[in-house]
């Protein structure tokens, strides 16, 4: 019979990024650092990031800060893409104009790869891992990607992903344990940043 053990999968918006997004900002190498300190003491038994420059920097960034020697895992399921549309019907119906017209700017071909990757994230980084031993798991990744997986943490309906946000270089914490429900244990926290360094990526809206 195989065991399982809790997975803790600590997520990440890559840090602030230059406007070709071809790598961070002045802001964005502070944000990726002061995480590595943050996270300086978890036992990471892996370090996932998406192939993007923005995410590859900001996790090499981040693992220089760590204590352990986790090494550096590429991962296509982890990098940009939306990963559901939603028909009309799934949708309330005061939002769905503004949502489907959201969608609208990708094409048929990136909508049927995000869905094939977002398939293969759920595989991946979600529920427990095998073993006798709890696995903590940091995943840098894009702002889709975190509110694809948070939602099905919290066993939400698939289009909910399209109406969370997640500030650069935040950090949420799942938790994935044998027998419990998922469970988000921190969501959005940027307690490691100066105020100077907080909300970016963030629509403007108001900021607490």
């Amino acid at each position: 019979m195989t065991t399982t053990a809790t997975r803790y999968l600590y997520l990440v918006r890559h840090a602030e990024a230059v406007p070709d997004q071809s790598g961070l900002t002045e802001k964005g190498r502070r944000q990726a650092v002061l995480l590595g300190q943050r996270l300086k003491d978890v036992p990471f038994s892996s370090l996932h990031h998406s192939p993007l420059p923005r995410a590859a920097q900001t996790a090499r960034l981040v693992q220089q800060e760590l204590q352990n020697d986790v090494l550096l895992e590429d991962s296509e399921a982890a990098g940009d893409y939306v990963p559901y549309v939603p028909t009309r019907d799934e949708l309330p119906a005061d939002s769905a104009d503004f949502l489907l017209r959201f969608l609208q700017q990708f094409t048929a071909e990136e909508l049927e790869s995000g869905a094939e990757l977002a398939r293969a994230a759920l595989e991946q980084f979600t529920g427990p891992v095998d073993g006798n031993d709890e696995q903590h798991q940091l995943l840098i990744t894009h702002n889709f990607v975190v509110g694809w997986l948070v939602r099905h943490t919290m066993d939400s309906p698939k289009w909910r992903w399209l109406a969370l946000n997640h500030c650069n270089a935040a950090l949420t914490v799942l938790r994935f344990a044998p027998g419990r429900p998922s469970s988000v244990l921190v969501y959005n926290d940027m307690r490691h940043l100066p105020a100077d360094l907080r909300w970016t990526g963030f629509p403007a809206e108001p900021h607490i």
